[in-house]
């Protein structure tokens, strides 16, 4: 593990020190997240410019696309690049400021401590609750998801996450760090941050679980709800194709989510009762998800969506004609 002499202590310094016990392995682990971050970049901005420059696609669920695209780029961005300077240049000191600001955006984009959602879980949630009015009452579609309706929704996710981000910065910035630098992690977090304090926490701790359950638990609620309303809807589909497509749409959707969901939960119980837990598995599986969901996102959203398919298709191929089954090998 990597150490301080005490005398060169500077208490607005931190260490992270990568994926504790697997330091002999960090060169290796560093080529997949390096390649994961490249192509989940890569799908985000494509995913973005494609919405941005065709109207066509300025629809409800499109928009929420790129709401989920630009979360997905501040949450590996924040993330990545500091833990390969770590792999790759044991770059490992950084300042109390700069890992409060990494904190802030990184938490920003999931929720507070234990790397629960908030702008994504937000995002996810209003996903849902488009597939429901465009399932269950397709003929209110275009009323219910008006471009107010959409940007309101935007608005108060942003809200959401400066509004429940603001109280750590202060929470954290009035404890004293008195000696303890060195945070087992590859990017600063709440209460790796909490730890390292010389004072009670108490108060961070009610605040990171209080929040991460009225926030991030309460979408899981309303997502699922929403989701066994859109299944009782499809069940009640005329024809088996309708069915199966709409089956077939939904089901990767709640793929995602259960990708979001699961690993930040688990980290999250991890992170308060689950000390029998090595920290290696534990900081590897947050290191996992934020960088898999966001290169995942825009191939199982945005890939298995016709539109938006022919239009990258369309960018990546222009003398092309789509839709052209045939085209492929022309590019």
């Amino acid at each position: 593990m990597y150490e301080l002499n005490e005398s060169s202590f500077d208490p607005i310094t931190f260490v992270l020190t990568g994926i504790p016990g697997m330091e002999e392995c960090h060169v290796w682990i560093s080529v997949p997240f390096c390649l994961m971050y490249l192509t989940a970049v890569f799908s985000n901005s494509v995913l973005l410019f494609v919405i941005s420059t065709d109207r066509s696609l300025h629809e409800p669920m499109h928009l929420f696309l790129a709401m989920l695209a630009v979360s997905d780029l501040m949450l590996s961005t924040t993330t990545v690049p500091k833990m390969l300077a770590i792999f790759w240049f044991s770059a490992r000191e950084i300042s109390f400021d700069a890992c409060i600001t990494q904190m802030f955006f990184t938490h920003f984009s999931f929720i507070v401590e234990s790397s629960v959602f908030i702008v994504e879980s937000s995002v996810l949630l209003a996903m849902a609750f488009d597939r429901y009015v465009a399932v269950c009452d397709p003929l209110r579609y275009p009323s219910v998801l008006t471009p107010s309706v959409i940007g309101k929704i935007a608005v108060a996710a942003v809200l959401r996450g400066f509004c429940i981000m603001f109280p750590p910065i202060f929470l954290l910035k009035r404890l004293p760090y008195c000696g303890h630098n060195v945070m087992p992690h590859t990017y600063c977090e709440h209460m790796g941050i909490a730890r390292l304090a010389c004072a009670d926490i108490r108060a961070n701790v009610w605040y990171g679980l209080t929040t991460a359950l009225l926030s991030s638990g309460l979408d899981v609620v309303l997502i699922a709800a929403s989701y066994a309303l859109i299944l009782r809807a499809v069940f009640r589909l005329p024809t088996p194709e309708a069915r199966l497509k709409t089956l077939s749409t939904c089901g990767s959707h709640l793929c995602v989510i259960l990708m979001f969901y699961v690993p930040a939960f688990f980290s999250f119980l991890t992170h308060r009762f689950g000390h029998h837990i090595p920290s290696h598995v534990h900081i590897l599986l947050a290191n996992l998800y934020v960088v898999v969901p966001p290169m995942l996102n825009p191939i199982v959203y945005g890939v298995r969506t016709r539109q938006i398919r022919e239009r990258v298709l369309r960018l990546l191929c222009p003398t092309a004609e789509w839709p052209c089954p045939g085209c492929w090998g022309r590019c």
